[in-house]
């Protein structure tokens, strides 16, 4: 829920649009909240900028006071839908629910992008398990044919938040955790074309060593998203790899 004002909100998006404009090959998925997302929309936008949204409803139009859905987003210009975050999990999103929620989103035509992870991580290895079971059941009754429309956000939640991000080597690994998973419901082929994503703590300071060092395709930024020097900053450091 931030900011907590209009006028704070578009001020970010200004600057963000502003450094966008110089961006040659990075995209920039903003994802504001709802009160929000038509102000962040522009025709005159810059194609490295993109608007998303931080959730959905499964359900279609009629009654269902409260909820948003995909058919709004999309008449209103939004390409992007974030589904299985991990607060929205904390608040008993099921994986059954981000499934429903992942197939409203690519059905409707715009991409999803999917998080998981793991909340600890232990020496024996379980993570792996319940990971590999969390990417598949989030997943599931998803047609192949939409599988491009789906980016995998690695988000371990034991990192949100944390003074330091995962290790860049472990992040390599997950990544490729997470594409042979992906591999295993779908095809290799798909598995190979999917953007992976990684998320927790993630500031401009780490950002090019995550990527570089991480190999994975992109960032989902959280705290550093809404203080906009450091995002700035980021977006060039990535940008310049």
């Amino acid at each position: 829920m931030n900011p907590a004002t209009l006028d704070d909100a578009k001020n970010i998006i200004r600057k963000i649009r502003r450094t966008a404009n110089l961006l040659k090959n990075t995209v920039v998925v903003v994802c504001p909240p709802f009160v929000y997302t038509q102000s962040a929309i522009s025709r005159r936008g810059p194609s490295t900028l993109k608007v998303g949204a931080q959730t959905v409803s499964y359900e279609k139009e009629n009654s269902h006071t409260g909820e948003i859905s995909a058919k709004t987003l999309v008449d209103i210009g939004v390409e992007y839908v974030i589904a299985g975050h991990s607060e929205e999990r904390a608040r008993n999103d099921t994986d059954e629910i981000v499934s429903r929620r992942v197939k409203a989103i690519i059905e409707a035509g715009m991409n999803a992008v999917v998080c998981v992870g793991e909340r600890v991580r232990d020496d024996g290895g379980g993570y792996l398990e319940t990971l590999k079971s969390q990417i598949k059941n989030s997943l599931a009754d998803v047609p192949s044919s939409l599988a491009k429309n789906i980016i995998i956000a690695y988000e371990p939640v034991w990192a949100i938040g944390a003074k330091e991000a995962m290790m860049p080597e472990q992040i390599y690994e997950m990544s490729l955790f997470v594409k042979k998973v992906f591999s295993d419901i779908f095809s290799q082929n798909q598995a190979m074309k999917t953007l992976v994503i990684y998320g927790g703590s993630v500031n401009f300071r780490n950002a090019r060593e995550i990527i570089t060092v991480g190999k994975v395709d992109g960032l989902l930024v959280g705290r550093e998203s809404v203080n906009t020097p450091g995002f700035v900053e980021l977006l060039k450091a990535v940008d310049d790899i």
